[in-house]
């Protein structure tokens, strides 16, 4: 884990590098600014170490003054120095003498030359492609050699005097002309548009680089350096001595040297010797001249310092010496492929990086480079010159012992902030030094000062408060000032810190630490590429080395306990103790920074020895593109940076312990925590050793061994489950069949979550999630629903259904036994959700009845009073819409487990709830499915009843068996209406889409219209019926009635139990009303089939719910009436048999009703009306007697019938009072046809009906 510390040290280093890089100004820029400055020039002081010193001297090889000798002096003689192979050569005439310069022997003379080229000084400019030429007459010319450097020479100017800019330090200065009186001009080759050259932009931009000479035109001008201020006189004097007073006291320079911001200028002027004045950039912040300092421009002006140096003969070449192979390969792989933005494109050779690093100044490179030295060549010799960096001055003067004002002087001039950082330097024993070691004794004092208030300054409060720029009139209103909040500032010590950090870490901060090799153009480059780090692993052991200085975060540090008496600073009474706690933190950030980018220096090396793209096949695409984009600073300080960095360990790891490698965990555990223990601590090798085991375990063929290796794996992961990458792990122990890691491991972790604080609690449930996930995961490969159906084994053998069984079960009851109810919340969800309901209900835990109740509630509530109290609290993942959606499978598996824990009350109750449940946007059952629970739950209710002992619970049980019977009784009216209403639509429906036939209505779209909107209406109150139950009121009221569906409201309101006069003469009218709409439909078959269908359902009852007398009228008179109209055929039997079959085959209730009727004169005074009673009166007596005849018999009707037409031996007994009855009926009849005023033909027939009849009935062998 990075911590925050880390993270805000982080921070504060990219700023510190912003504005260590914005600080460095172009050449062009402090040229301009110098234009203002009086003081362009100051004096080392005579009291510090010399700024240069002469490391040597070398005659020349006397076979060159020999050879010079031999032609009198007259000869043509030229020299020059190649410092790439350290190597001086000179000419005469046509001899060439080459030796090297630090060793002294010469090259036998291998070249022979003619005639002497008129040109006698040329360079070129390698970068721009440019080629500067002088001739003897002190011309100076101009060519251009292409874009590429290999185009024809193209002379584009002339002009006098010149010296070698060396590009290194300017944009659009391309060249440098000294005077002999030691003024500089600055020229340029380009014209850019708009005047302002450093607006242009850098070289580079391609189109700067491209850009092609086409003038030679004077952009700036330096002054002399004043003479004799390198014999320590004050500034802005010059030195008198041993000079006449009509003696010119300007320079007289003969040759000059310019290269990366460094002059030097053979000085010929009438003295007792001629002297080399040096001239480089002062890279002092804060030193004293006279004059106005406060100036705006003064601030960014160039100010140089000068020197001078007594030197023999005429200086005739000089070069600069480059450091050994190794510092250059260093710096090289350091800097050469870093992006512009921190110091530009320093791409391109060696020589020329150097020469860019050495052109920004000693300060920010003073830790990585060596001194610079150059080579002088004279007419006397060679001479070696080695310049001292401010940090190497300071060493002298802390070796030295001077006066304490030496010190503060330095600290005054360069300023607190970089004296601090060099005396951290110095301390840490980051600087190399040639000659020797910094010795003990100077880091120590180094040490010192660093810590010593009185030079690096005390930690303070800045205002910063704006302060008015303008007065306030009297009598004028006054807003006031605003006023902002003072700031801290911190020390020297503070601010030293900080840029040597930054300094240390700017060639790597913001690059990323791998790039990808490949084939040059290929456009698949970054696709198929080598992944490789950056850096050589030199060069990063050199910045793991400079990083990990002991005294930049050792013991002399301050810390954060304030109670240490061993620091100066805290020990000073008046120091506030709130500013130096502030600092003292800030600081130990850093330093924490510091060795942790050590250690990410250190386990780079290590990743790049073992081929980076072998230990990342593991990674995703995706995970590789992060690894190529990622920086250093991320690297370093992200949380993203810390992962990639394990899964890296991690791939190094397992290399180690594979088949190609050679070592163990051990091995590289100890090295990785040695060198970078916050990327690899202990946790992680516990964890390593766990992934050998697992190794192991994989790879063995005995099942008592793996499951040993298995188990030692989990007890190192036990230790540190919070560290660990579950995923991966927890699928070696799926496939090693140790599920009791599957199941611990992220329950551990999972509880690691529970204690963060609670603006952290999303992201905490979050991650608990993703840890019940492994488990979960776990259950579904075992299920078969995750890939393929089948499931192998480590071994490769395929996993039966009885072993996947056996390891679910063992997996939901490792998981019921966590003490935690939201993974049980989890944990049930997701198994209904796999499919895994059966196990889930066998084996859930004690908790499972609860989130049972509570996700399939739409309000969290008791089933009834007696069930357990209490319910789960939120779920995981769980909300409102899902809750509707699933509720009714969370209530069916609860009446599943009830039923299956013999409950049975309790399961009709939840089946009542699951048929009562209203329709939701995720679930719509449909009324079968609801028919079904209340079915269902009337089986369970009759359980209960059968199965209590109790007389109290029996009738609980039969209270509610009514009410679950009533409410399933209702809900097949409200079907039987459904059906009615969806047929009604399509009957409608389909009769206005068919009905195309002419007619004489004169508005016959009107009935259509008609059919339509009923048809319409009907559709919508079935599809009403079909979302949620409704009352036996809203279905008679608002259905059946409208629709007159009279049928099912006779049906309703018998269910209802009706009584009273006022109910009878309802419940008449709708008998009335469904007989005329059976009639209308389809005459008298249809009404008696109506009657039959109807009335069975009704009788016997208490006569209220089927009145004969009523039913029996209106249809006897709507059947004589469509017998006179011929309307309908209708038979005698139709009405008489739809009447007994109403009273369920009990003829006798009909024949009272016939009796009543046929009484009662003023009902029928039609004698047809009454022929017509008649006539159905025989039939019910024929019915009766069939009736009980097949009664006794043990035969049907039909049977009954044909016993009646046999002999009397053959016929069976009818009971003696039964037979009396039907005779005297048939005789009462008889008599009752003949007193009908009627034709005798109309009448005939009943009449001998009825006698035939009493005759079968008298004969006494019958009976």
């Amino acid at each position: 884990m990075v911590g925050a510390d880390i993270e805000s040290a982080g921070l504060h280093v990219s700023e510190c590098i912003s504005r260590d890089v914005a600080s460095q100004l172009d050449l062009e820029e402090v040229l301009e600014s110098s234009r203002y400055s009086s003081h362009p020039y100051s004096s080392h002081p005579k009291e510090w170490p010399p700024l240069f010193e002469v490391s040597g001297k070398r005659e020349l090889p006397p076979v060159l003054i020999e050879r010079y000798n031999v032609s009198g002096g007259e000869g043509t003689a030229l020299c020059g120095i190649f410092p790439e192979i350290r190597r001086a050569w000179a000419s005469v005439d046509n001899s060439l003498f080459l030796w090297r310069f630090d060793e002294w022997w010469v090259l036998p003379n291998a070249f022979k030359f003619g005639a002497v080229d008129p040109i006698v000084d040329m360079v070129v400019d390698n970068e721009r492609h440019i080629l500067y030429a002088r001739t003897e007459e002190m011309k100076l010319r101009v060519y251009d050699l292409g874009i590429d450097g290999d185009g024809p020479l193209k002379r584009i100017a002339e002009e006098q005097n010149f010296l070698d800019p060396k590009t290194h330090s300017m944009e659009w200065l391309h060249l440098v002309i000294v005077l002999s009186d030691g003024r500089r001009l600055y020229l340029s080759t380009s014209n850019p548009a708009g005047g302002n050259r450093g607006s242009v932009g850098s070289l580079n931009d391609p189109s700067n680089i491209h850009q092609r000479p086409c003038c030679l035109k004077i952009v700036a001008t330096r002054p002399s350096p004043p003479l004799g201020i390198g014999s320590g006189l004050a500034f802005g004097s010059l030195s008198m001595a041993g000079r006449l007073q009509n003696e010119d006291l300007s320079l007289k320079v003969e040759a000059g040297y310019y290269s990366a911001g460094t002059l030097l200028l053979s000085d010929s002027s009438p003295a007792a010797m001629s002297s080399l004045v040096v001239v480089n950039r002062d890279s002092s912040t804060h030193s004293s001249y006279p004059g106005n300092i406060g100036m705006g421009a003064s601030s960014h002006a160039l100010r140089e310092i000068v020197s001078s140096l007594p030197i023999e003969g005429r200086m005739l070449s000089v070069a600069d010496v480059l450091p050994s192979a190794d510092v250059v390969a260093m710096v090289n792989s350091l800097y050469s492929d870093k992006e512009s933005g921190i110091y530009g494109s320093i791409g391109g050779s060696w020589e020329k990086a150097l020469g860019k690093l050495w052109a920004k100044g000693d300060l920010p490179n003073q830790h990585i480079l060596p001194r610079r030295k150059i080579v002088v060549f004279s007419t006397m010799g060679m001479m070696e010159v080695v310049f001292n960096r401010p940090v190497d001055i300071l060493r002298r003067l802390l070796e030295s012992n001077g006066p304490r004002s030496l010190l503060e002087d330095f600290f005054n001039r360069f300023g607190a902030g970089e004296a601090a950082a060099m005396c951290l330097m110095l301390a840490a024993k980051l600087v190399d030094v040639e000659e020797n070691l910094i010795s003990n004794t100077v880091s120590e004092k180094a040490a010192e000062a660093f810590e010593d208030p009185r030079l690096v300054g005390m930690p303070r409060l800045e205002d910063t408060r704006a302060v008015s720029s303008t007065a306030t009139t009297p009598g004028s209103f006054s807003m006031g000032q605003v006023v902002q909040e003072v700031e801290p500032v911190f020390s020297g010590a503070h601010e030293g810190l900080c840029l040597c950090t930054s300094r240390l870490l700017i060639p790597i901060w913001e690059l990323p630490i791998m790039i990808i090799k490949g084939e040059v153009g290929s456009e698949t480059q970054n696709r198929e590429g080598v992944i490789v780090c950056r850096l050589s692993v030199v060069a990063m052991q050199v910045l793991e080395t400079k990083s990990m200085g002991r005294k930049l975060y050792g013991s002399y540090a301050r810390t954060t306990d304030l109670g240490d008496s061993s620091y100066k600073r805290q020990r000073l009474p008046y120091s506030p103790s709130e500013l130096a706690a502030m600092e003292v933190m800030a600081m130990d950030c850093l330093r924490r920074l510091l060795r942790r980018s050590s250690e990410a220096l250190f386990l780079l090396q290590h990743l790049s020895q073992h081929h980076v793209t072998r230990l990342i096949q593991g990674l995703d695409t995706e995970l590789r593109q992060k690894l190529v984009e990622l920086t250093f600073h991320q690297f370093v300080c992200s949380e993203e940076g810390d992962q990639l960095a394990t899964r890296l360990i991690s791939g190094l790891v397992e290399y180690y312990i594979g088949p190609d490698g050679s070592g163990t965990v051990d091995d590289i555990s100890a090295k990785l925590q040695e060198g970078c223990p916050s990327y690899f601590n202990e946790s992680d090798y516990k964890y390593f050793l766990a992934v050998e085991c697992l190794e192991r375990a994989a790879s063995s063929l005995d099942p008592e061994v793996k499951e040993n290796l298995a188990r030692d794996a989990f007890k190192f992961l036990t230790k540190i489950p919070n560290t660990v990458d579950l995923t991966s792990v927890c699928k070696r122990f799926e496939d090693l069949r140790y599920y009791e890691a599957v199941v611990r491991l992220p329950l551990q972790k999972a509880q690691a979550f529970d204690s963060i604080d609670a603006h952290r609690g999303q992201d905490a449930l979050a991650q608990r999630q993703q840890c019940f996930e492994i488990i979960a995961n776990a259950l579904r490969n075992l299920k078969g629903e995750v890939g393929s159906s089948m499931r192998y084994t480590s071994s490769g053998s395929v996993l039966d259904q009885a072993s996947r069984d056996r390891y679910i079960c063992q997996i939901v009851q490792l998981s019921v036994q966590w003490p935690d109810k939201a993974f049980h919340e989890y944990l049930y969800r997701e198994m209904i959700e796999i499919g895994l309901e059966n196990e889930l209900l066998e084996y859930g835990g004690s908790d499972l009845v609860p989130f049972l109740q509570a996700a399939g509630c739409e309000h969290v509530q008791e089933v009834h009073a007696g069930m357990t109290e209490g319910s789960m609290p939120s779920l995981i993942g769980h909300s409102e819409g899902s809750s509707h959606s699933n509720s009714f499978k969370y209530l069916g598996l609860l009446a599943r487990y009830y039923v299956l824990k013999r409950q049975h009350i309790l399961a009709a109750k939840i089946l009542l709830r699951l048929a009562e449940r209203h329709s939701s946007e995720g679930h719509n059952p449909t009324l079968e499915q609801r028919f079904q629970y209340l079915s269902n739950a009337v089986v369970q209710a009759k359980a209960a009843s059968n199965s209590s002992t109790v007389n109290s619970s029996v009738a609980n049980c039969n209270e509610w068996l009514d009410v679950i019977e009533s409410k399933l009784a209702v809900l097949r009216f409200q079907m039987k209406i459904k059906e009615e209403l969806e047929a009604m639509a399509l009957r409608l429906g389909d009769s206005s889409n068919t009905n195309d036939t002419p007619s004489s209505d004169p508005f016959p779209q009107g009935g259509l219209v008609a059919d339509v909107d009923l048809a319409t209406t009907a559709k919508n109150k079935a599809k009403e019926l079909s979302l949620d139950l409704k009352g036996i009121t809203q279905l008679y009221n608002d259905y059946a009635v409208p629709f007159e569906l009279w049928e099912i409201c006779l049906e309703m309101l018998n269910l209802a139990n009706y009584s009273g006069d006022a109910d009878s003469n309802f419940v008449r009218e709708t008998w009335a009303r469904l007989l005329d709409q059976a009639l209308s439909r389809g005459g008298i078959a249809e009404a008696c089939a109506v009657l039959k269908r109807v009335g069975s359902l009704l009788y016997p009852g208490d006569g209220v719910f089927l009145p004969l007398d009523t039913l029996c009228l209106q249809l006897e008179k709507a059947a004589l009436e469509r017998s006179i109209s011929g309307v309908e055929l209708v038979g005698d039997e139709d009405i008489a048999r739809a009447l007994i079959a109403a009273c369920k085959g009990a003829a006798e209730p009909v024949l009272r009703i016939y009796d009543q009727l046929l009484s009662n004169g003023a009902i029928l005074p039609s004698p047809s009306l009454r022929l017509r009673l008649l006539r159905s009166v025989l039939v019910v007596l024929q019915e009766w007697a069939m009736s009980e005849l097949a009664h006794k018999m043990g035969t049907t009707g039909t049977g009954a019938s044909l016993v009646l037409g046999r002999t009397l031996t053959q016929r069976a007994v009818i009971n003696q009072g039964v037979r009396d009855k039907l005779a005297n009926a048939a005789n009462r009849y008889m008599t009752e046809v003949r007193r009908l005023s009627l034709p005798r033909s109309q009448t005939e027939d009943v009449y001998q009906g009825f006698k035939e009849l009493e005759e079968k009935l008298l004969i006494p062998s019958s009976f």
